[in-house]
């Protein structure tokens, strides 16, 4: 009986075996964990930030948006889970997505596409304040929205306003709340809206935000998308005037 059982494993992790050949794939020890599938896709992490057009009268129309968008790149990428959080200011936005690359890039062209609109866009002047290639884990367990309301700003920090701040420090205060955001979702286990609303001090400064929106550093989601679809070409060039320069 028990070798019985195991010719069916052995059959079974074969097929397994012969399934993964065929799709050019096979399991990391980062794919398996206790016996369960973790990630199967590179992670990258998107982080945005947007004006709120002044005459935006109801901000949750951004997380409808963002909800419909999630819902319908989760039917197209079936094994790429999108994960973040979506705070909407009454100023601005910022908005923290980790997926697979196509889904990020496919957040980068709605956003894109959103700006064309002829009958004005839900946000203006949106930045690329970080893409994260392959960080170690995720922030957030799924992806969810805020809508924050001004009296939660109140304990924005003023120092902000009256220093000038690099834009390299102005990125890291961002990431350091973000982290410590998770760090507080993972001990609590509650979903951050309701974290948020119990301590605001975790809430990014909004002054920070609006501060990174005027660097001209930062990239727009269409520079970001020129760069991504021509980096290939900027590389073989490159080879082929060495190769030249090597033949004079």
């Amino acid at each position: 009986m028990a070798s019985s059982q195991n010719t069916r494993k052995d059959v079974s992790l074969g097929n397994r075996d012969a399934t993964e050949e065929e799709d050019g794939s096979t399991a990391t020890m980062f794919d398996v964990s206790h016996g369960e599938m973790r990630e199967r896709i590179v992670l990258q992490r998107l982080v945005l930030i947007a004006r709120l057009p002044q005459d935006l009268a109801d901000r949750t129309e951004l997380g409808a948006h963002y909800e419909k968008l999630n819902f319908q790149l989760s039917k197209q990428y079936i094994l790429d889970n999108m994960t973040g959080l979506l705070l909407i200011y009454p100023s601005c936005l910022l908005h923290i997505i980790e997926s697979s690359r196509d889904v990020l890039v496919s957040v980068l062209k709605d956003l894109t596409d959103m700006q064309q609109q002829p009958d004005g866009a839900f946000l203006k002047a949106p930045k690329v304040v970080l893409m994260a290639h392959n960080p170690q884990s995720r922030l957030f367990q799924q992806w969810s929205y805020k809508v924050l309301e001004a009296d939660q700003m109140a304990g924005d920090s003023k120092r902000f306003e009256e220093e000038e701040e690099s834009t390299e420090t102005l990125v890291c205060c961002v990431l350091s709340a973000l982290q410590k955001l998770s760090e507080h979702l993972e001990v609590s286990k509650a979903v951050p809206g309701s974290v948020l609303d119990e301590s605001p001090e975790l809430i990014v400064s909004q002054t920070v935000l609006n501060k990174l929106l005027n660097r001209d550093e930062l990239q727009t989601p269409q520079q970001h998308l020129q760069m991504y679809n021509s980096p290939l070409n900027i590389i073989m060039n490159a080879g082929q005037l060495k190769r030249s320069l090597a033949t004079l």
